[in-house]
């Protein structure tokens, strides 16, 4: 048997996977940035907006059909690692199953309810639904190479979309010859990569592939399901105002709204980060223990937040205007009121991750809950009126709700106290000293 790795090396090894998975985000960050200001500099409010409202239906429809067997997946391989070629097997299974499944059920939305699927061209949106088989599984090959810490695998596929994105609109914008047909292409271009990279990786370095096996399949949807409905919630609360504002304002002010939320999303990578890296020790950690790690690097998170969200706070004129036209003014106050939504997403993010890594799925879909619930009702309410705005000030309160609801359902769950999630002074010599030393224990 496997020797216990000493908590120093644990320690180590989770400060580095988090901060290089972190510098990822960053990195994807800033060319997804870069990205958008190519197709919104030559596209204008419009081209981006319909860029922006195909690229959300596949990604949002693909988040519904995996039925959350991407949570099962990390939790059996991170567990019983016996398990793991079985199933690599099912997630190409299942995403082929539940891909096409999912593309019937939306192609039969629109033809009842045309509506769904906006003014956007009928060509590029079957092109784009035709990618959903493939992001459902990249989806899970994600989650089942991070449960065997792949973390150098994963951020390598995080990083293609963005690098090819950035390289073929930069260069067809230099030539004249971006469009929107051709910036759906280059995107799903980049998926259909990160996925083979995956492929490789896992046949290569993991156990592979191995024949499907059906009652662990039905295993892990059984548990998926539970989990699923907290993981369609969350992309409802990322994706879904999006999609509303692009049917209900146009495409327009979703171009205008998008930018402001590709700005606030780089609040998100930093917990994305943390909790992609705590999972698998979550999955085989004692609830104490899980709290207790997690209780940590939660504070630690809300104190990196808080400042970076009031550079951006600050420097919104120059990110919105000044780098991308005076057509994009209103994205400003936008983006000024996405950011406190922040610190609420920290609390979805990490807490709830770790609610569903100790098999607890359903509490943390109740958190989600409260956020999806208020996200749906206020969007509603305010979309109609106020377009963008709207939809900001909606996700806002939607996201901090659902951190509130997420931070008492932890305390009361787990072993730990309210006071333990609270930020103390003692935590920011900490934190100063950790980014100076990474590597000291």
């Amino acid at each position: 048997m496997k020797e216990p790795e000493p908590a120093a090396r644990r320690q180590r090894s989770f400060r580095h996977a988090a901060l290089t998975t972190y510098a990822t985000s960053l990195v994807m960050a800033s060319l997804s940035l870069v990205n958008v200001f190519i197709t919104s500099r030559v596209l204008g409010p419009s081209g981006r907006g319909e860029l922006v409202f195909l690229t959300t239906i596949a990604m949002l429809t693909s988040t519904l059909a995996s039925l959350g067997v991407e949570e099962a997946t990390a939790n059996i391989a991170g567990i019983e690692p016996g398990r793991r070629r079985a199933l690599g097997g099912n997630t190409v299974l299942l995403s082929f199953v539940f891909g096409i499944a999912a593309i019937g059920v939306l192609a039969a939305l629109m033809a009842v309810f045309p509506g769904v699927a906006g003014d956007s061209d009928r060509l590029l949106l079957w092109l784009t639904l035709g990618s959903i088989p493939m992001l459902i599984l990249l989806f899970y090959l994600q989650f089942l190479v991070r449960a065997d810490y792949g973390f150098a695998a994963t951020n390598a596929a995080m990083l293609v979309g963005p690098v090819l994105n950035v390289t073929v609109t930069g260069l067809l914008a230099a030539l004249g010859l971006i469009t929107v047909g051709t910036a759906i292409v280059t995107w799903i271009g980049g998926q259909a990569l990160a996925t083979l990279l995956l492929v490789w990786y896992t046949r290569t370095r993991l156990a592979g592939f191995g024949k499907p096996d059906l009652p662990l399949a039905a295993e892990s949807i059984g548990f998926g399901v539970q989990a699923h409905t907290g993981r369609v919630m969350k992309a409802g609360n990322y994706r879904l105002d999006q999609w509303l504002l692009g049917a209900i304002a146009g495409p327009r002010e979703l171009g205008l709204y998008s930018v402001a939320v590709a700005w606030s999303e780089a609040l998100f990578y930093l917990p994305e980060a943390l909790a992609m890296v705590l999972r698998p020790d979550a999955v085989r950690a004692t609830p104490r223990d899980a709290a207790r790690q997690t209780a940590v690097v939660f504070r630690m998170a809300i104190l990196a937040t808080v400042p970076i969200g009031v550079v951006m706070v600050v420097a919104a004129p120059f990110l919105c205007v000044t780098l991308l036209g005076d057509e994009f003014h209103s994205s400003v106050t936008q983006l000024r009121v996405l950011v406190p939504g922040a610190l609420g997403m920290v609390a979805l993010k990490l807490l709830a991750n770790v609610l569903t890594a100790q098999r607890k799925p359903m509490l943390a879909n109740a958190a989600i809950a409260v956020a999806f619930a208020a996200t749906i009702a206020l969007d509603l309410l305010l979309i109609p009126n106020h377009g963008g705005l709207g939809a900001a000030v909606a996700s806002t309160i939607a996201y901090l709700a659902g951190g509130l609801a997420v931070v008492w359902i932890f305390v009361r769950t787990l072993d730990i106290r309210l006071a333990d999630l609270v930020p103390r002074i003692s935590d920011i010599g900490r934190l100063s000293l950790r980014l100076r030393s990474p590597a000291s224990p």
